[in-house]
This record gives C-alpha cells, sequence and structure tokens, in this order.
C-alpha cells in the first residue's frame, strides 16, 4: 500500500485527540505515530512534522492534560459561591471528575519520564499548580487554613487529590466514595484550629 499523502488541516490536534481517544480506550501501551497517522488518514510520516518521536507525543498530550485539568478546575472555583469550604470543594470535585474520566491521561501527566527534571513544568502544569497555589493562599488569608508554607499546603493538597484519583483509577477505591472523600479531604484541610 502506498503512503497516503500529507493534506490536513490541523493534523497536530487531530493526533493529539485520535492520542487522547486511544490512550483512555486502549492505554499508554498501544499509542504509536503509525497508528495515529492511518486513524487520521495521512501518511505514516506526516505526524514526523509534529513529533519527532513517541516521547514528543506523550510529552504534548501531557501538556494538553495539564491544560485541559487547569482550565476545568478555574472554572470549577470560578463558578463556586464566595465561601471557601465550596470553592475547595469545587477544586476537589473537578480534580477528581478528571481523574475518573482520564485516568490514563492524568497518570501520563504526572509519569517522570515526562520531565527533564524537577522544574521542567509545561507552563499548563505551572498554571495549574498556581491556581491551587492561589487557592491556598486565600484559605490562609481568610483563616480557613492553617499558616505556614503556602507552597507545602499545595502539595500536600495535591498528594492528597492525587491519591484519591489513583485509588478510584486503579478499582481500589469506588468512584462513588469520591462525593465523601472530598468533602473528608476539604474537612481534614479546613478544620477547626481553635
Amino acid at each position: 500500500m502506498a503512503d497516503r499523502p500529507y493534506h490536513h488541516g490541523n493534523l497536530r490536534a487531530v493526533l493529539l485527540d485520535e492520542a487522547q481517544r486511544t490512550l483512555r480506550e486502549q492505554g499508554v501501551e498501544q499509542l504509536s505515530l503509525r497508528d495515529l497517522a492511518r486513524q487520521a488518514g495521512v501518511s505514516h510520516a506526516a505526524p514526523r512534522r509534529h513529533f519527532h518521536d513517541r516521547q514528543a507525543l506523550l510529552d504534548a498530550l501531557a501538556d494538553a492534560g495539564f491544560a485541559r485539568l487547569a482550565d476545568e478546575l478555574c472554572a470549577a472555583i470560578a463558578d463556586a459561591s464566595e465561601d471557601y469550604e465550596a470553592r475547595l470543594r469545587a477544586a476537589a470535585t473537578a480534580y477528581l471528575r478528571f481523574a475518573i474520566d482520564d485516568g490514563a491521561l492524568l497518570d501520563l501527566m504526572f509519569a517522570t519520564k515526562n520531565a527533564s527534571g524537577p522544574t521542567a513544568l509545561p507552563a499548563s502544569a505551572t498554571r495549574l499548580f498556581t491556581a491551587i497555589g492561589d487557592l491556598i493562599s486565600q484559605g490562609q488569608e481568610v483563616d480557613a487554613l492553617p499558616p505556614g508554607d503556602p507552597a507545602r499546603l499545595r502539595l500536600l493538597l495535591v498528594a492528597t487529590l492525587q491519591g484519591i484519583a489513583a485509588l478510584i483509577t486503579s478499582g481500589r477505591a469506588d468512584p462513588g466514595q469520591s462525593h465523601d472523600l472530598i468533602a473528608d479531604t476539604v474537612a481534614l484541610f479546613t478544620r477547626d484550629r481553635h
């Protein structure tokens, strides 16, 4: 079979969409540039114009995942009431919803092989962690969270949510428990310290 010519309006976006679908349905092991080219209806060489290798594709998927999670988390916070606990609950709910819907993508986003080093975060990841950090700082300002290093509290909140997400996506916790786990997380972070 002859290679199909490269003719596509927005091939990068199509390849990322196909890669996300494959990741969701079959897992990261099934991702290949050749298969994505076939699914997109272009020559097997065409994806290399956007991703020089499979790792570049995985890095782009992780970046897109961080961007989407940041968008969803920020929208949830913006839509919540001014009550701090409601804003924290909305952020946690958005995070866990993303994890339940796209667990394989979340795993990929936090895989160490997708980073050049501990500070090599894509802008989309920085935006996500900044939004969570801002939420922590707001909680400290209204005395809903304990004083101290906001970066440590941000890390603790992300670790808690990531841990709950890992338990749910691995089948060790029932997705139906997410509401109660979110309520417990909010209660633990905002418990009365007086």
